[in-house]
């Protein structure tokens, strides 16, 4: 009897539950994870990256299994986030999911999408007002562009350290859009502008969507060589989708590719969430930073829509402007719901489609301007 209970104390004494009543935060990060877990499978709250971000921390925080060592599997995922590739890759299938036509219909659009960018640079000033260093600081501020590929890239190059805190509140602002956009939608516009139903898009060409990834590659990535990554990524994906020639690409882009890549994006970041670096102030205040970035955004495009509604004789309706954050579609959407609401026969879902995409090129060139000037 000795015998067995030495090695039943033995194997207690070596397991996980040891580890976790020796260091009590992994119970409180697993406890987390279980949260998480929730919000993305019972509030399906982005639950195509939420679910396995959430499961990688769960993982992650296990005491004595190995798996974050230099042998370890997440090791061997965590090299696509260290060395930029999963963003990119993601890019590449929002590319080809993505049609640019309202975009090219509607030039102006990039204005709202430009306007939309105004939290990214408000909360770099913030966070440096509370003292994050500049690298760090630039890393924040891109969660205003709600592009959560982008901000795992910039964090990637800039601050590594925070990346995991930087990720999920990217990815939980990008979720909770239907919730943080239309209060201040409507506390910024009034009924009478929200009522506006806006002319019809002209058509756009073929030929137009075919060489509109082309150009915005040759132009965006000689004026930024940083952005070469994510917007020629997505460039490439839009191509494959309008060239009429590589359907298969395309097909494997939006699909195949995009949901094997996302898994282990997913896993890797939240791997990354261990104890050790997540449970401090710094994160909450980086959580925090992240909504302030995030609403900022979505006020610089509302203002901006409004000088359009304004400079236009109000033909512009400036809901649109709040679509400008690169949440594809969904911000989009919110702009729909909220332009039915005042007005029941308004369809503004293609108007704000234009700002939408742009937003996504606008924090692409952002997080590229970010990483060139810090990153050097």
């Amino acid at each position: 009897m000795g015998s067995i209970g030495e090695v039943f104390v033995d194997i207690l004494t070596g397991s996980g539950f040891a580890g976790l009543i020796a260091d009590p935060r992994q119970l409180l990060m697993i406890i987390i994870a279980c949260v998480l877990l929730y919000m993305g499978i019972g509030k399906k709250f982005e639950p195509l990256l939420l679910v396995p971000i959430a499961f990688g921390m769960l993982m992650a925080n296990f005491p004595r299994t190995g798996i974050l060592d230099d042998t370890g599997l997440f090791h061997y995922f965590q090299l696509g986030v260290n060395l930029g590739i999963y963003p990119s890759l993601i890019f590449l299938g929002i590319g080809a999911m993505t049609d640019f036509g309202p975009l090219i219909s509607r030039p102006s659009s990039l204005l709202l999408g430009a306007g939309a960018q105004f939290g990214i640079f408000t909360a770099f000033l913030l966070a440096l007002v509370l003292g994050f260093d500049p690298k760090t600081a630039a890393a924040i501020g891109v969660i205003g562009g709600a592009d959560g590929p982008t901000a795992i890239l910039t964090a990637s190059k800039l601050s590594m350290e925070y990346l995991p805190a930087i990720a999920i509140a990217a990815y939980s602002y990008m979720a909770l859009i239907p919730m943080i956009q239309p209060p201040l939608m409507r506390l910024l516009t009034t009924e009478e502008e929200r009522k506006v139903k806006m002319e019809q898009v002209r058509e756009v060409s073929k030929v137009e969507k075919i060489i509109f990834p082309i150009a915005v590659t040759i132009l965006v990535v000689l004026l930024i060589p940083d952005t070469a990554p994510l917007i020629g990524m997505l460039m490439l994906g839009n191509l494959f989708r309008e060239s009429g020639v590589t359907d298969r690409l395309s097909d494997t882009a939006q699909n195949a590719l995009t949901n094997t890549v996302t898994i282990f994006l997913g896993l890797s970041v939240g791997a990354k969430a261990t104890a050790s670096t997540f449970l401090t102030f710094r994160t909450i205040m980086i959580i925090v930073l992240g909504l302030c970035a995030f609403a900022l955004s979505t006020v610089g495009g509302l203002l901006l829509g409004k000088i359009m509604y304004k400079a236009t004789g109000g033909k512009v309706n400036p809901l649109i402007g709040s679509a400008g954050v690169s949440a594809v579609p969904m911000a989009a959407r919110v702009s729909q719901i909220e332009g039915q609401k005042a007005n029941p026969a308004n369809f503004l879902l293609m108007h704000a489609m234009g700002p939408n995409v742009a937003g996504v090129i606008g924090s692409a060139v952002a997080a590229g301007f970010m990483i060139s000037y810090f990153g050097g």
